[in-house]
């Protein structure tokens, strides 16, 4: 199940009338026009989660009416979220970057994971070629002290010889410094139109670094996304100004707060990073028993870490509750039992033109499913749920970006949709 705010009544249309405040009467436009101030933090995820995110930005600005991705207060990203805040404060909309999972636009660069999932072979044989001289070190260590060093104990320094990432993310600063550099977007976080925040963690004193504010806004934006992306293991760290950066997402998984700290009233977050759910997979005979474990190290790691984030996410959002009254946080993920999210191979073309597309219908369904929630957490800040939009089932995310639907693929996944749909209406009536 998907994580949500703890429900509110809607409000009596008959009290609104008389009882909308001054700054809510501005927003909606009753009094002076004032600009409602809205945020968007995005989480991590890989390459698998971007695409989530692109598909789900996309359905979230066609379902609210008032909403300008491209024009919020603030923006916050880490990880492979902040890839996506980046380029949708850089004025890459939502259309384009549906388009580009999928082909090359004129003058663009294609999104393809291929650029996050490079092998650091340099860093690889670099490590390598250490192993020799640590191998005799811990051998006249072992040697040299009798009864005193066990040959396991000397032969522990060969752990550093072991890579600190297996990918290269050089590749993804080049991307990003590609893009940015035309069509008057720009690499520099001050020439940006609106503010834009990139959280990574200092490596060395396990704090939180804002890159974009004051003191840390000459860094590249290019750069800056590459140290928020370098989850250990998986990448090395990024040097910035004679310190290293590793992955914002080990300190928290949305960096929410930074939009709230600076002023924003409601604050929308997207969040890949769920952990699986293969109950109801095992039940319906689906998956075996034990399917994560049959998947191996990876699949396990991925597990955990998911649940770890997770785990501190909910405590996170109970807390903002009381630390930032009168602020909304309206938060959408995938259902954790949503296997397609979880066990794709995103490296496949069409595969990812499905993810994008199913991200975008799960997220209309989640959007029409809480309506009651939503309306008057989004009409408190001029916002409109576009309730006829989200009932349209002929709304395509490909048409709306301008691409041909007509594909197998679509086909598959509109129907695995109007069959979840169907069945969620019927367990409503048991």
């Amino acid at each position: 199940m998907i994580s949500k705010p703890k429900r509110k009544k809607a409000a009596d249309p008959a009290r609104a009338k008389t009882s909308l405040g001054p700054r809510t009467q501005a927003k909606i436009g009753l009094g002076s026009r004032t600009r409602a101030k809205i945020g968007l933090a995005l989480a991590g995820g890989g390459p698998e989660g971007a695409i989530y995110e692109i598909g789900a930005v996309r359905a979230l600005e066609e379902a609210v009416e008032g909403l300008d991705l491209n024009d919020l207060e603030i923006y916050v990203g880490v990880s492979a979220g902040a890839v996506i805040a980046a380029n949708l404060a850089n004025q890459l909309t939502t259309a384009q970057m549906c388009r580009a999972i999928v082909k090359t636009e004129p003058g663009e660069h294609p999104f393809v994971p291929e650029t996050f999932l490079t092998p650091a072979v340099g860093e690889l044989l670099k490590r390598g070629a250490n192993v020799p001289g640590l191998l005799m070190s811990a051998l006249w260590d072992f040697t040299s002290h009798p009864g005193e060093v066990s040959l396991f104990d000397a032969l522990t320094r060969l752990a550093r010889a072991l890579p600190v990432g297996v990918f290269d993310n050089e590749p993804i600063r080049e991307f990003l410094a590609k893009i940015y550099s035309i069509k008057g977007r720009s690499d520099d976080f001050r020439e940006l139109a609106r503010p834009l925040v990139v959280v990574a963690a200092d490596l060395e004193s396990g704090q939180p670094v804002r890159f974009g504010e004051a003191g840390l806004d000459h860094v590249p934006i290019s750069q800056a996304v590459q140290a928020s992306c370098a989850l250990p293991g998986l990448y090395p760290p990024v040097e910035i100004d004679g310190r290293y950066y590793v992955d914002g997402v080990l300190l928290k998984t949305l960096h929410a707060s930074v939009a709230l700290e600076k002023g924003a009233e409601l604050v929308l977050c997207i969040n890949p990073i769920v952990p699986v759910d293969t109950v109801r997979g095992v039940a319906s005979g689906e998956m075996p028993k034990g399917f994560l474990v049959q998947r191996g190290l990876p699949t396990v790691m991925s597990q955990t870490f998911r649940t770890l984030i997770h785990s501190r996410l909910e405590i996170g959002l109970a807390a903002y509750a009381s630390r930032y009254r009168g602020a909304d946080v309206v938060l959408i993920e995938p259902e954790r039992d949503d296997y397609r999210m979880f066990f794709t191979n995103i490296f496949r073309f069409s595969a990812r033109r499905a993810v994008a597309d199913h991200a975008y219908r799960a997220t209309r369904r989640e959007l029409l499913r809480r309506r009651e929630e939503l309306e008057p957490v989004l009409a408190r800040h001029g916002l409109r749920l576009r309730i006829e939009v989200l009932e349209d089932t002929a709304r395509d995310l490909w048409s709306g970006v301008s691409l041909a639907t007509a594909t197998s693929t679509t086909e598959v996944v509109r129907e695995m949709d109007a069959t979840l749909t169907r069945l969620e209406t019927l367990l409503k009536g048991v």
